[in-house]
């Protein structure tokens, strides 16, 4: 291959990374819309904790009072949090929320035979009615500025019955640039040895690019400024974390006050 050649490949990365840095700046639900069918798959080699991950989201749900009737999952994408609800909390009625069509028609399939509704909606919108036993959320909510998280966690709050729990499992930035630096070097080996690609990693860090990801002890502080009591981290792995508080309200959990 002549260095011609080679420039030219050059060239068009840079303008690949450039338009798809404006398209998602543009319109970052259609992003995710087109990766709909291959994104259970990916977000394993991405998410390399994913099993505790997603596990420790879904092991939360009823430590107040056992109970677990109605959840909403935030940004759910193809249902994978759901799944992992699902899979604890078999008579669970799932109500799904997403952007993305594509991603909720894949999570229809996911969680085929499931008590479920899905909405097409952004989270800026007014939630759905509750009561909830639990809204959850995963991935998703990093993708907003941080008055629009505040927000969010508020209107999450109210739409809880007491005692409810909300559970994020989010992607967080760290305390100091040399943290994060370090942490997404980890994360990168962590997802070539779960078997992703450089052009998988390439295209994840072009979309992560514009994400507006707040640190832990920030957004705890918006959650409990929110109301949401108990708020603490009950997972941390590089840059994912799992945030979780309780609406007031509820009988104590086994072992006395919290």
């Amino acid at each position: 291959m002549s260095g011609g050649g080679a420039l030219g490949r050059s060239h068009c990365d840079r303008t690949l990374v450039r338009d798809t840095v404006r398209a998602l700046v543009r319109d970052p639900i259609s992003i995710f819309a087109e990766h709909a069918r291959d994104y259970h798959a990916l977000r394993r080699r991405l998410v390399p904790c994913f099993d505790a991950f997603y596990g420790t989201a879904a092991d939360l749900l009823g430590r107040r009072d056992g109970t677990v009737r109605r959840v909403l999952d935030l940004g759910a994408g193809t249902g994978l949090l759901s799944t992992a609800i699902l899979v604890r909390h078999p008579q669970v009625e799932l109500v799904l929320l997403d952007g993305a069509a594509e991603m909720l028609e894949q999570a229809r399939a996911q969680l085929a035979g499931a008590s479920m509704t899905t909405i097409v909606g952004d989270l800026h919108d007014e939630l759905p009615p509750g009561p909830f036993d639990a809204v959850v959320s995963a991935l998703a909510i990093h993708h907003l500025e941080d008055a629009s998280k505040r927000r969010l966690f508020a209107r999450a709050h109210d739409v809880l019955r007491p005692g409810g729990v909300f559970v994020n499992a989010e992607q967080v930035a760290a305390p100091t640039p040399w943290l994060d630096a370090l942490q997404h070097e980890l994360w990168r080996e962590d997802c070539r040895a779960a078997g992703a690609t450089d052009e998988e990693l390439a295209q994840t860090e072009v979309r992560m690019a514009v994400d507006r990801c707040s640190d832990m002890a920030t957004q705890l502080g918006w959650m409990r400024a929110a109301g949401l009591l108990d708020s603490d981290c009950f997972f941390k792995h590089t840059h994912f974390a799992v945030l979780a508080g309780w609406r007031a309200g509820a009988a104590q959990p086994p072992g006395g006050p919290s």
